[in-house]
């Protein structure tokens, strides 16, 4: 099994921002993170998720995904993600991302779990720190997803 800590940061909302992702197996220890110079705090949690998963190699893995997005958690748990498909994202934000996330999630075994942010568990304190550190770096990607969107006048600056 595969454990992953995940975190999204945003200087402003829309603003900077950054994800950090930890990796944990059989002793392992991988750390992901980038900044992106305009994007959303959800966005950064979603794809701070995203890019655990890809980051597997072989499909059917069981992994359990810690992350302190309800927006994410429950988008996932409480079914709301699977109804979007349906209406191909007709409406929602972060579409973009949604349809990224949804096979790299099927190609694994995925458990999500909320876990409250900012309370002590070093993991989800480090993908903060990567998160906001990346925000904050000099090297920003451009989200090109949210700046298409706001270009075309289809995101708000709730990025919900």
């Amino acid at each position: 099994m595969v454990t992953i800590y995940t975190d999204g940061s945003s200087r402003g909302n829309p603003g900077r921002g950054g994800y950090g992702t930890v990796m944990l197996y059989k002793g392992h220890r991988k750390e992901l993170s980038e900044g992106y110079r305009l994007t959303t705090n959800n966005r950064m949690e979603l794809l701070a998720v995203i890019m655990g998963l890809e980051a597997l190699k072989k499909g059917g893995t069981v992994v359990e995904v810690y992350s302190d997005s309800q927006y994410v958690v429950d988008a996932v748990n409480k079914g709301w993600v699977w109804n979007w498909q349906k209406k191909d994202f007709k409406g929602k934000k972060n579409a973009d991302l949604w349809k990224r996330f949804i096979p790299a999630y099927r190609k694994h075994d995925v458990t999500l779990k909320w876990i409250k942010g900012h309370s002590g568990i070093p993991e989800n304190e480090r993908c903060d720190e990567l998160a906001v550190g990346s925000a904050d770096g000099n090297s920003l990607r451009v989200d090109k997803g949210f700046e298409a969107s706001i270009t075309h006048g289809k995101q708000t600056t709730s990025g919900k």
